[in-house]
């Protein structure tokens, strides 16, 4: 099987000749500093990494409704706008054409191997949790649900526009494995928003947009950090199909996850806190997943970036291992 007939197998939960072996994100710039002193060439090209330590390359596309010359905010946290005024100087700078043809362009130049299956590939777009936060703040967007109702809704809905627009020109001519929204609205207690926000500021907006990619063919996830456990059943109602990282730190259990939610797609789950301990400890965490590995819809991953205390032998040590169980697992 190629790369991709791989993944797709997985995702539509048919049994692969193995497992897909990926890193589902871009590993901390700590860490490959760390891996380029240790021996690991250095970053010049999407699958550099990948090639070198024998993963399955996995390409992304992210289009952000920020293009180029948007202010960026003080200090990570802070926001870009108070108001409808802050937002009318920024807006210019947002949902720009010229980002997402440059996007379409980059596609378009991997579509010949993407077709070809040399590698799976997914696209993120900014959720309608995200994105106002990056405009906000992180302290004074959870204050504008209350504070500034309007100017949220007006964002989510000129947010909306801008992803049904990248999916007009997209999918024609590039079709992701998945796609993720990046939302990160969960932290290690649960939701960082109540039900009733959800439903009123997020869940019609999803509604226009998953349609379309689920009747293109293209699997739709979430992005959200922390224990999003409690979060299943919301976008569940909004037509998503899955989600990553699926954070051990923060309790969540995939095997858990698959006995609730049979057909729920998984990606990510493998504690990175672990790794640095060695084989014996890595060899547990994999026996611990391998339950849900064999139960289909799940590509263990890496629940989020390496770590730099990982160093490149003992992150070989992990793939060797994940690809003994990616085998064992399609048994």
């Amino acid at each position: 099987m190629t790369n991709r007939e791989r993944f797709t197998a997985v995702l539509n939960g048919e049994k692969p000749d193995r497992l897909p072996m990926v890193e589902w994100a871009a590993w901390w710039n700590l860490t490959t500093d760390r891996w380029e002193q240790e021996g690991a060439p250095k970053i010049d090209g999407p699958d550099t990494l990948q090639n070198y330590f024998g993963l399955d390359p996995l390409r992304q596309i992210w289009i952000s409704p920020r293009g180029a010359g948007c202010p960026s905010p003080a200090y990570h946290g802070a926001g870009l706008l108070e108001d409808e005024a802050g937002y009318e100087a920024i807006r210019p700078f947002l949902f720009r054409d010229e980002d997402l043809e440059s996007a379409v362009r980059r596609a378009e130049s991997w579509r010949e191997g993407h077709e070809r299956g040399d590698y799976a590939a997914w696209l993120t777009l900014e959720g309608f949790f995200w994105f106002p936060r990056t405009l906000f703040g992180i302290e004074n967007h959870l204050y504008a649900f209350y504070d500034y109702p309007e100017l949220m809704r007006r964002v989510n809905r000129e947010l909306t526009d801008f992803h049904l627009k990248c999916l007009e020109k997209l999918l024609p001519v590039f079709q992701p494995e998945y796609m993720t929204f990046a939302e990160d609205m969960s932290y290690n207690h649960g939701p960082m928003l109540s039900k009733e926000l959800f439903d009123e500021f997020m869940l019609p907006y999803y509604r226009q947009v998953v349609p379309v990619l689920r009747e293109n063919g293209v699997k739709v996830l979430i992005d959200t950090d922390g224990n999003v456990e409690p979060l299943i059943p919301w976008f569940q109602e909004a037509g998503i199909q899955g989600v990553l990282p699926l954070e051990r730190q923060a309790g969540v259990d995939v095997n858990r996850i698959r006995e609730n939610y049979p057909e729920w797609l998984m990606i990510g789950g493998y504690d990175k806190t672990i790794m640095h301990l060695g084989e014996g400890a890595m060899r547990r965490e994999f026996e611990r997943l391998l339950p849900a590995m064999r139960s289909g819809r799940y590509v263990p991953s890496v629940d989020h970036q390496t770590p730099p205390d990982v160093s490149a032998d003992q992150y070989r040590i992990y793939v060797r291992l994940l690809a003994e169980y990616a085998k064992k697992a399609a048994e």
